[in-house]
């Protein structure tokens, strides 16, 4: 009988993503699917697209739990806020609509505490004990709170208020592209926004994650803070992976 895996599903504004996962290894069992992000984006419209590549996945997934990320809170399998996504989603029992429509065990999560589980698990914050801040830096900020390696979920510290604003207003990765900023003008940004969140929560580690962190040598030697910061390792599979354990935890 040939193996099968959960499957992981990320949900992104301009794409979704899945593929099934191998648990022991932390990597992809084969080759992710991507289809465009629906407009507008409902979640009707956008677990249509769900459907889609869980049946493409059918035979590797059999009987498997589904993970699924969404660019939003999450409590209790009900969505609360709604970035990059269609504002519909508030106060949607998305958990409920997908196993509905699935006939299968389905876990949701919030994008950011996916990539942290995965990170938690076979990348950059593995074996590390005490409290680590995963952040992603992207279109905003993300975050993920792991606290002696249990997510602490729904953390939302990119918003915190440096200098008056909403953090991932001045600091995210979209922001250094649209004002073309340099890496050393974006560095003093992030030096403000990593000095207040250890300052906030006495962090052992910071990971930093998001498409930027490839580029991780251009700005992160030029922090200047207390806390060991280091990149994330397990780079755009890590939302697909990550949701993918949470969904095989639950299970189990």
């Amino acid at each position: 009988m040939a193996k099968t895996y959960p499957l992981g599903i990320d949900v992104g504004g301009s794409g979704i993503k899945g593929a099934p996962v191998d648990l022991d290894k932390g990597e992809f069992a084969a080759d992710r699917l991507r289809i465009e992000t629906p407009d507008p984006s409902t979640p009707d419209a956008v677990i249509e697209v769900i459907g889609q590549i869980a049946e493409h996945f059918a035979d590797s997934t059999k009987d498997q739990p589904i993970g699924i990320t969404v660019p939003a809170v999450v409590m209790h399998g009900v969505v609360k806020t709604a970035a990059n996504i269609d504002k519909s989603w508030i106060d949607t029992d998305v958990t409920k609509m997908l196993e509905d429509k699935l006939g299968r065990q389905v876990v949701v999560l919030n994008d950011a505490d996916a990539a942290g589980v995965a990170e938690l698990h076979y990348g950059a914050a593995k074996d590390q004990s005490g409290l680590v801040v995963m952040t992603t830096l992207g279109t905003g900020i993300g975050s993920a709170l792991l606290n002696n390696g249990v997510l602490v979920p729904n953390s939302e510290f990119g918003h915190i208020e440096v200098d008056g604003h909403d953090a991932e207003t001045r600091t995210a990765d979209s922001v250094r592209e649209a004002k073309d900023l340099s890496w050393e003008k974006w560095a003093k940004r992030l030096q403000k926004y990593y000095s207040a969140l250890e300052n906030l929560l006495w962090p052992d580690l910071f990971v930093v994650g998001g498409g930027v962190s490839k580029k991780h040598e251009k700005f992160l030697p030029l922090l200047d803070i207390r806390t060991p910061i280091v990149p994330a390792k397990l780079e755009n599979a890590a939302g697909i992976v990550g949701a993918a354990y949470a969904a095989a935890e639950k299970g189990k």
